[in-house]
């Protein structure tokens, strides 16, 4: 590998307390890290060079929460709600039995087109959870395959009860934090659970991340997204890195959050794609909680691979400014994965960059829909360019 010179950056935005923002930069990639940062006459030799023409520079995204390994497709369910059916959690099960039918190359190769969907969009970093098996058979082979795809794995075997343990929940929840576990521990970094009405109660939730810390695990929670529940208060007490939705929240739950290490990560993909109220971002913000956004991307309630348009659904209908969304979207998504080497440009960090075809970030919302990136650089290497 050889190190290259990043000339020519009209407005690089590093989310670096050291650089902030600046006009006119540049930067040296080294291997698959950034090794530098400042103006152009400063600039050090390097291997190669490569003039962006003024185009703006921002961290790659960092995507904290989506469903990737899954068989099946569900718009006649996406069709019935815009046509006015309520969303539940039930729809799941139809995707657990396309993913127990699908082979391993099938779940595979369908991740890996929606990863590279992501990767040609500017996210750089994608969490992975299993959830669609629900037997360990198929929650093992769902975590070996998000395995090869990504660093951060997660467990939800406890996405709902499925058909086979309707009439016996605690069973299931026994099977989770045994067997199950025992078989997806080793592929996985995280456990989540779904706390919220038609999933699992604040008992199981409980008893199902207990299991996992004790596995060495981290913990993810599903939270309040159907309505108020336990979720957030649960992740905030077992420190939890995240509480996720979070759409229908207390004052209680914003005040815990507020005091907590735990992040608020919101999914405005899924309110656009079920109809439903989305989070109040402004008030979390203002009362001091770190938020991230992530796509949710899943098959029933969120079926985007896309940042920039959680971006603008979250300035748009959350209250966010740009400049917080885009924050929220990379060094908040990366807060929420408990990692410092990506969602920001700092020297050290990892060389996740995202080049704009637009003066700045703002565009990313102003302009929805519409593909503004024109290259992403993942480690240090170029993915997906059209300069």
């Amino acid at each position: 590998m050889t190190s290259t010179a990043l000339t020519g950056i009209g407005l690089l935005v590093t989310h670096d307390p050291e650089f902030g923002e600046l006009r006119d930069a540049a930067l040296i990639i080294d291997e698959d890290r950034i090794a530098w940062i400042g103006q152009p006459a400063d600039v050090p030799a390097a291997d190669d060079a490569t003039d962006l023409d003024g185009r703006c520079v921002i961290p790659g995204f960092v995507d904290s929460h989506t469903h990737l390994v899954f068989a099946g497709d569900r718009a006649p369910e996406f069709e019935a709600r815009m046509a006015g059916q309520p969303y539940t959690a039930g729809g799941i099960q139809s995707t657990v039995a396309a993913t127990r039918a699908a082979s391993d190359d099938e779940l595979t190769a369908h991740a890996a087109t929606l990863l590279a969907e992501m990767l040609a969009s500017g996210t750089t970093t994608t969490e992975i959870k299993t959830g669609y098996g629900l037997s360990t058979v198929d929650e093992q082979r769902s975590a070996q395959v998000a395995a090869r795809l990504s660093d951060d794995v997660t467990f939800l075997g406890a996405h709902v009860v499925p058909p086979e343990y309707a009439d016996r929940p605690e069973d299931y929840v026994a099977l989770v934090t045994g067997p199950m576990l025992d078989a997806c521990a080793p592929h996985c970094r995280w456990i989540d659970v779904f706390c919220d009405r038609g999933a699992f109660d604040a008992d199981q939730v409980r008893a199902i991340l207990t299991a996992g810390a004790a596995r060495g695990l981290g913990l993810r929670v599903h939270a309040n997204q159907l309505a108020q529940g336990p979720g957030v208060q649960l992740a905030v007490e077992l420190g939890a890195a995240s509480a996720d939705h979070c759409t229908h929240l207390s004052d209680a739950d914003v005040q815990a959050l507020a005091g907590s290490a735990t992040v608020a990560t919101l999914l405005p993909g899924a309110e656009f794609s079920t109809r439903s109220p989305y989070p109040d971002a402004r008030l979390l913000l203002d009362a001091g909680v770190t938020v991230a956004l992530a796509t949710d991307c899943n098959p029933g309630s969120s079926y985007t691979s896309n940042m920039a348009f959680c971006i603008a659904l979250a300035v748009r209908e959350m209250g966010m400014t740009p400049a917080e969304a885009l924050w929220a979207a990379s060094a908040g998504g990366a807060r929420a994965l408990r990692r410092d080497d990506v969602g920001v440009i700092a020297v050290g960090a990892r060389a996740d960059l995202v080049a704009l075809r637009a003066p700045s970030p703002v565009h990313l919302a102003y302009r929805p829909g519409v593909p503004l990136v024109e290259a992403t650089w993942k480690d240090g290497q170029p993915i997906s360019a059209r300069l």
